[in-house]
């Protein structure tokens, strides 16, 4: 994998979370009343640890088992996330709803069985266009599934309603 970075290589310590990891300990439903997502940053993973999100630095990377983000359908989730931070997330499989909010919030994912091999405080990098995945601690190489290039487009403009606009003023 290339040093470079940029939109589609990420560089990040590695937070690993647990197999079912709802929507309700993503962000509270207390949180809610609001869609700005630097005010839901700081409440990130409140049902899980209420001190996590004082933990993960801008550019961290999510790592979790099955099922992550499974629940109700709120955008929120995501949108804490990228208050947060948090520049990918990297999981056996999602729930559906969530997996489609992410990318419309501009929030890349990552499908992949290799997640037993990352652990909290690794140091992840990650190639959005080939699905490659670099523990640096350990040296280890993993593949996931690439995000489609449409769906990378997304992502760079920040989201489904900037990318939409961008398209429609470009003609």
């Amino acid at each position: 994998m290339s040093a470079s970075s940029g939109p589609d290589r990420l560089a990040g310590s590695a937070w690993r979370l647990g197999d079912h990891v709802n929507t309700d300990a993503i962000i509270p439903t207390r949180y809610l009343n609001t869609t700005e997502a630097a005010e839901l940053g700081p409440h990130c993973f409140e049902g899980l640890d209420p001190t996590l999100a004082e933990k993960i630095a801008p550019g961290d990377i999510v790592v979790a088992g099955d099922n992550f983000g499974y629940g109700s359908s709120r955008e929120h989730a995501p949108l804490a996330m990228l208050g947060l931070g948090i520049s990918c997330v990297i999981a056996r499989s999602f729930g559906g709803i969530f997996y489609r909010n992410a990318f419309n919030r501009g929030l890349p994912l990552l499908e992949t069985d290799a997640v037993e091999g990352i652990e909290t405080g690794d140091r992840l990098r990650v190639d959005l266009v080939t699905g490659e995945l670099e523990n640096e601690r350990s040296g280890q190489r993993f593949a996931s599934t690439p995000i489609p290039p449409f769906m990378r487009d997304i992502v760079n403009a920040g989201g489904l309603i900037p990318y939409v606009l961008a398209e429609s003023s470009a003609g």
